[in-house]
């Protein structure tokens, strides 16, 4: 077995055995004082998300005593999404997944070490968003790197980074005339895991099916790239009815 494939089924094996922990404990009925009280809909659902931040609650505790700024988070996530873009450009498609994994847990400490530390504002709010685009803008200009000599796979990567833009810019353009949308069913998170997952995955996942190593990983590419671009169609056209009442 790959040392990757072992080191992947190691921790899942855990999260889902502290899962049940979670669960037999009652915690999933808690709610997260420093979780957005409406974050949207998530594809694996409220549970999965409640257990998630329970997990990293330790971290949590750890980096506001050490003091650290959201910041240091935020420039955290756009260095893996940028180390994401290396990996996968050079064909290290477990590290490429490893970083886009890391780089969404960083995503999801800035905001609670803001609200934990009472740092929460309107400017970090915009570097956060802002600099999200950056990380996935590396990442997804690496998977197209990787593919570029497949037109079909270039084709798809490069859908599936203009529909992730645009699903985050249709929901900031509806915001800025008053109406917020946060439906759909391919949002940061979701794309997030898709890639994650697959890069790390693909190689042992390839090997067993005695395909070509990046079939997998380009599957989820074209799966991200429809639902980017459908979410955006739908996001677009829901804030236009909301507008045209």
């Amino acid at each position: 077995m790959r040392p990757d494939l072992l080191v992947f089924l190691s921790i899942l094996a855990l999260a889902l055995l502290s899962m049940g922990v979670f669960r037999a404990l009652g915690l999933h009925t808690t709610e997260d004082p420093l979780e957005v009280p409406d974050r949207g809909d998530f594809v694996l659902g409220a549970f999965v998300r409640r257990w998630f931040y329970w997990v990293i609650t330790p971290l949590d505790r750890l980096f506001i005593a050490l003091g650290l700024s959201p910041t240091v988070f935020n420039v955290g996530g756009v260095l893996f999404g940028v180390a994401a873009g290396v990996a996968f450009a050079g064909g290290h498609l477990v590290t490429g997944g490893w970083c886009v994994l890391l780089g969404g847990v960083a995503d999801v400490f800035d905001g609670r070490v803001a609200r934990a530390r009472g740092l929460a504002s309107a400017r970090g709010a915009f570097l956060d968003s802002t600099l999200d685009r950056f990380a996935e803008v590396a990442a997804f200009v690496g998977l197209v790197a990787l593919f570029r000599t497949h037109m079909p796979g270039v084709v798809l990567a490069a859908s599936a980074l203009g529909g992730s833009l645009l699903v985050s810019y249709a929901r900031a353009r509806g915001e800025s005339v008053g109406v917020v949308c946060k439906k759909g069913v391919m949002q940061r998170a979701e794309r997030l895991l898709l890639v994650g997952f697959g890069g790390v995955l693909d190689p042992s996942v390839t090997r067993a099916l005695d395909v070509p190593e990046g079939a997998m990983l380009l599957t989820i590419i074209g799966l991200v790239a429809a639902g980017t671009v459908g979410t955006a169609v739908y996001r677009t056209l829901w804030i236009a009815d909301r507008l045209s009442e």
